[in-house]
């Protein structure tokens, strides 16, 4: 199995390069990346820091992976780090951050996902497997981000915000708030605007979950009551229904923000 590396590309010694990898012209592999069997860096790339991609990778023309955060005073001491699942595609002038030492280092991408054009995945972030971010996506610091979460093109998530599986975050919104798995949120700032029963049909979920959620949905942000209240009766009323109770749970974990509600 062979390696393609362009006489132009400039590849550091000390980068570990898998099988069948592919190096375009002026592109930049640093010491400490490694590259899995099958990626294909494209013409002037950049990939560096302590990076690792996985199974055929795709980095495109001028996305930059694996720089410093951009922290005041950031100091490496050897953690610093970003791992990038396998096949995940990252389209043009896509920038992504190794982590901050003092929360663990490790900024992450998961697998199969597609990140387009000038999308923006600060330090400390952790992406699942799946996920699609349009144009212009930018994610801050410390964003936990479930799988198959869809990301409408110049969206923006505060940082420390949680987005939950299955979600949707509709163009040009602005998060400040954790938003549940399944939720659909819209807005600046955003608001909870129903589920995402598009994606949730397109997934494969039955019909049955899907109209359990709505009516638990509705049980939990209709205007009786306490918001505990409602969690509560939601929980005793849909107890058979797993993507509630993974909302429940990703309701009561919360640490740090607000949960994004509908107006």
């Amino acid at each position: 199995m062979s390696i393609d590396i362009h006489p132009t590309a400039i590849v550091e010694d000390g980068a570990e390069l898998g099988e069948d990898v592919s190096i375009g012209a002026f592109a930049f592999i640093g010491r400490d990346v490694s590259l899995g069997r099958g990626c294909r860096i494209h013409q002037h790339a950049t990939v560096t820091g302590q990076t690792e991609l996985g199974r055929q990778v795709e980095i495109y023309s001028g996305a930059v992976i694996g720089t410093p955060p951009q922290i005041l005073n950031f100091n490496d001491d050897g953690t610093s780090r970003l791992t990038i699942g396998d096949e995940t595609v990252i389209r043009e002038h896509v920038t992504i951050h190794t982590g901050s030492p003092a929360h663990g280092g490790l900024t992450s991408v998961g697998k199969n996902c597609l990140i387009m054009v000038g999308a923006h995945i600060a330090h400390d972030c952790h992406v699942g497997d799946k996920c699609v971010f349009a144009n212009n996506v930018a994610l801050g610091g410390h964003i936990v981000i479930g799988e198959q979460v869809w990301m409408g093109g110049l969206a923006a998530v505060h940082q420390f915000c949680r987005i939950g599986r299955h979600a949707f975050v509709g163009g040009g919104a602005i998060v400040v708030a954790d938003v549940i798995p399944y939720g659909s949120v819209i807005g600046n700032h955003a608001h909870l605007a129903g589920l995402n029963i598009v994606g949730m049909k397109r997934r494969g979920f039955t019909r049955k979950s899907i109209q359990d959620l709505r009516a638990a949905y509705r049980m939990l942000f209709a205007k009786e009551g306490t918001f505990s209240e409602r969690v509560a009766d939601a929980e005793k009323h849909y107890s058979d229904c797993a993507e509630l109770i993974e909302i429940i749970e990703f309701i009561r974990s919360s640490k740090s923000r607000a949960l994004c509600l509908p107006e």
